[in-house]
């Protein structure tokens, strides 16, 4: 891969890694927004946005000189952030379906 294209890859990643874990912070925020599956699209939000903050992270270690991973890393840390809360409210959830 090409150094230009590499910067873009994970500048394109990295964004959209920030704006998913952005949209499931706010989500965990304010959770009656999605009344009915709510946890499980943080859940997914969450997962998406590590996924991404990874995937930019490898391609920038990788292939690009001089490679500056801290908004990258900050999309990690806030797509971990969403997979512990959401997943704090799906356990819940089916802890109240398993004793129902």
């Amino acid at each position: 891969m090409s150094a230009d294209s590499a910067r873009r890859s994970v500048r394109i990643l990295t964004w959209i890694g920030i704006a998913t874990g952005v949209v499931g912070a706010l989500l965990v925020a304010f959770p009656s927004v999605l009344p009915v599956g709510g946890p499980w699209v943080q859940l997914a939000l969450g997962i998406a946005t590590l996924v991404l903050a990874f995937r930019a992270r490898k391609i920038g270690i990788a292939d690009v000189e001089g490679f500056d991973g801290r908004l990258s890393l900050f999309a990690a840390l806030l797509g971990f952030l969403v997979v512990f809360f959401a997943g704090q409210v799906a356990f819940g959830l089916l802890v109240e379906v398993a004793n129902s």
